[in-house]
């Protein structure tokens, strides 16, 4: 991990310069595996390719976070000294899945530890055929930043909904994307 500043810095390629995000495919493939799982384990592999959370902030998931008219969701966000929560807008059949979720399990939607949440992932992906840095719980979260730095999200909106502090660290997707860059090589062509 390269330094900035004092602090690591976050970048979208490992050592080797293999990508650690989900591509559209993988992402695709990534959701077609899920498909095949039982509800509350496909929910969660759809809330976080959906949402760009944590593991952890999914796990503390409960029915009273989830806006089914406004079709939000509101994770208490993690790695802050303070407590803060972020509204992460999301499809209505996500809603619907979170909904169905919360009828079975009470109040919280998932009961399963950190751990075995990270083992549904990683098999799940295992199941898409993803492999390498990017088939992990992070591998959605990172995809998600790129998804929304490639279709012009405004870089605040992607900071407030993946619950980045700075915007230097939402900043780091932009960069990889490479959009605008894109276009104008394009031009050359």
């Amino acid at each position: 991990m390269a330094r900035l500043d004092g602090w690591d810095a976050w970048q979208v390629f490992d050592n080797q310069g293999r990508r650690k995000y989900l591509s559209a495919d993988e992402r695709t493939r990534f959701l077609a595996a899920a498909d095949l799982l039982a509800l509350p384990r496909h929910t969660l592999c759809y809330v976080l390719a959906y949402t760009g959370c944590r593991i952890s902030e999914a796990l503390a998931l409960t029915t009273h976070h989830v806006d089914a008219e406004q079709l939000t969701v509101t994770f208490r966000t993690l790695k802050r000294r303070r407590t803060v929560f972020r509204t992460v807008p999301v499809p209505k059949p996500v809603v619907g899945m979170l909904r169905k979720l919360a009828n079975d399990s009470g109040g919280q939607l998932w009961r399963m530890h950190r751990v075995t949440a990270w083992r549904v992932v990683k098999a799940t992906m295992i199941r898409a055929g993803i492999a390498g840095p990017m088939a992990c719980c992070k591998g959605p979260r990172r995809g998600f930043g790129i998804r929304a730095a490639g279709r012009s999200v405004p870089i605040n909106l992607v900071q407030r909904w993946m619950g980045h502090a700075s915007p230097n660290t939402t900043a780091i997707y932009l960069d990889a994307v490479g959009f605008e860059e894109r276009q104008f090589a394009s031009r050359m062509w």
